[in-house]
């Protein structure tokens, strides 16, 4: 895993001086999990490849303001995600009977459950991104505050009330 991160400080470090390689394995390595957290908090594919390539395009635009000793993936899913509400947010969910079958396997990780995914199409954005962040992509509490820019508390009792929605819409 050290090594992993030895080769995304070079590529973020390549990227930052124009190397197409680079930037090219920087997408490719964190592709997956940013369109995956764009779709579970949207819940719309093609909505959440937009964000996701808005996202990444606005990460690339910023490399020269991103601290290469910090990790880029949550600096990139910070972004992703806090896109990802402001276009939830923008359009009225639709609430569908049912979720399509490229919805439960967006990526290779394995199949979300649909009742799952349903209920989490249920919640408000806010919910659904910290509920993405925490279980699906696996950030602390603590990370979440940082990388939202909010309180502890509101992340914990975002996540308690999603949780608690999910858990009665199943």
């Amino acid at each position: 895993m050290a090594g992993a991160g030895r080769d995304e400080r070079a590529w973020v470090q390549g990227a930052q001086r124009g190397s197409a390689s680079d930037l090219e394995a920087l997408f490719h390595a964190h592709w997956p999990a940013a369109h995956r957290a764009a779709y579970l908090v949207v819940h719309d594919a093609a909505l959440a490849e937009d964000v996701a390539q808005e996202a990444f395009l606005a990460a690339v635009r910023n490399l020269d303001r991103f601290d290469r000793r910090r990790p880029f993936g949550p600096w990139l899913h910070r972004i992703v995600v806090n896109r990802a509400i402001d276009a939830a947010r923008a359009r009225t969910l639709r609430r569908e009977a049912e979720l399509t079958e490229h919805a439960a396997s967006v990526d290779e990780s394995g199949p979300i459950d649909t009742g799952v995914l349903r209920a989490l199409g249920g919640l408000p954005p806010e919910q659904r991104a910290v509920i993405v962040l925490r279980h699906l992509l696996g950030y602390t509490p603590g990370e979440i505050a940082r990388l939202l820019a909010l309180p502890r508390g509101t992340v914990n009792s975002r996540l308690r009330r999603g949780l608690d929605a999910i858990r009665d819409g199943l």
